[in-house]
C-alpha cells in the first residue's frame, strides 16, 4: 500500500510539474506576440498616439472604416471585436490607458451589447495568457466565478480556452503566423450575402444601467478622452425596434444611428452592414459628428 501511495504522488507531482512547464512555455510564446489579435496588440504595445479609437463587437468592427476617417486627417483603429461584449470592451481600454495611450476619441458602439453585463468567453480567453502579467486583467476578473481555478491552477486556463490559446494558437503564434485581424486598421470589411437572413427579432433584450459603459465612462473622464457612444444600423425586418427607444431613454448621451443606412443592398446580415453600407454609414457618421484633425 505504501508503494502504491508513493507511485501515486509520483505521478501526481509528474502532472503538477508539467503543467507548470507548460504553463511557462505558452505564456513565453504568447507575451511577446504583437499581431495575432487585437487583445496581445494592445497588451504588448508601446505608447500609442490616436485621434480616434473604435471599441465595441462585430457591429464596431465592420462597420466604422477607420481609412475614411484618416483621409480626414484623423489617426483611427478600429478595435472592435467581434463576439465580445462591453465587459471586455471595457478592459481593452484600461488597458490602452495603462499604456499611456493618448486618445482624443472615442467611439464605442452601445447598443445590442447594453443588455447584458456577461463576459463573452470567445474573447475572454484572449486575455488568459496575460493573467498574471497584468495587475489590471486580474483586477477586472477577480469577481468572476471561475477566478480562482484561473488564476491559481496552473495551465488549466489554457485548457479552459483552448479553442483561443491552446496548442494550436500557441504554434501558430511560435511561428508568427500572420492573420487579417489587424489589416485596415483593424476595419474588418463584409461582403454582400444575397441568401443572407435579413430578419431580427430582438424584442427580448433590455437595455441596462451598464456597469462596463459606467465603467467607460469614467475611465474617459478621467483621461479627458471624449466620450462618442453611438448606436449603429439594422436592417430593415427588425422586430423589437423599440429597443432604441429604451436605449436612449437610459443614456440620453448615446448618439442613435440605427437608422442611418437604409436598404438591405447595404447589409450583410441583419445586423451587419457590407463593406458598401459601411462606407457609407462611415461618411456619414464622420460628417454628423464633425470630427476634424485639429493639429
Amino acid at each position: 500500500m505504501k508503494q502504491f501511495l508513493i507511485f501515486i504522488g509520483k505521478i501526481l507531482l509528474v502532472l503538477l510539474l508539467s503543467a507548470f512547464a507548460l504553463d511557462f512555455i505558452y505564456t513565453s510564446v504568447f507575451v511577446r506576440s504583437e499581431t495575432r489579435n487585437k487583445v496581445e496588440n494592445v497588451i504588448n504595445s508601446k505608447q500609442q498616439n490616436y485621434d480616434v479609437i473604435i471599441l465595441g463587437t462585430s457591429r464596431a468592427n465592420n462597420h466604422f472604416v477607420s481609412e475614411l476617417f484618416e483621409k480626414e486627417g484623423l489617426k483611427t483603429f478600429n478595435y472592435g471585436m467581434s463576439g465580445s461584449h462591453l465587459f471586455e470592451t471595457s478592459l481593452l481600454l484600461k488597458l490602452m490607458v495603462e499604456r499611456g495611450w493618448e486618445i482624443k476619441n472615442v467611439i464605442v458602439e452601445t447598443d445590442l451589447n447594453l443588455s447584458n453585463e456577461k463576459r463573452d468567453d470567445a474573447t475572454f480567453g484572449r486575455f488568459m495568457p496575460f493573467l498574471h502579467q497584468s495587475k489590471t486583467i486580474s483586477n477586472h476578473f477577480e469577481n468572476e466565478a471561475d477566478f480562482n481555478e484561473l488564476y491559481y491552477v496552473p495551465f488549466y486556463r489554457y485548457i479552459q480556452f483552448d479553442a483561443k490559446v491552446g496548442f494550436r494558437a500557441c504554434y501558430k503564434t511560435l511561428l508568427h503566423e500572420p492573420t487579417n485581424t489587424l489589416a485596415n486598421k483593424g476595419y474588418y470589411p463584409l461582403g454582400f450575402n444575397p441568401k443572407a437572413n435579413m430578419k431580427n427579432n430582438i424584442e427580448s433584450l433590455v437595455p441596462l444601467r451598464n456597469r462596463y459603459f459606467e465603467e467607460i465612462k469614467q475611465i474617459c473622464k478621467a483621461n479627458n478622452i471624449n466620450l462618442i457612444a453611438v448606436t449603429t444600423p439594422m436592417c430593415s425586418n427588425v422586430k423589437g425596434m423599440e429597443y432604441f427607444k429604451k436605449v436612449k431613454a437610459l443614456y440620453p448621451e448615446i448618439n442613435e444611428f440605427e437608422h442611418f443606412v437604409e436598404g438591405d443592398d447595404f447589409f450583410s446580415s441583419c445586423g451587419h452592414l457590407n463593406d458598401k453600407g459601411a462606407r457609407l454609414f462611415t461618411t456619414k457618421i464622420i460628417g454628423k459628428l464633425g470630427l476634424k484633425n485639429e493639429k
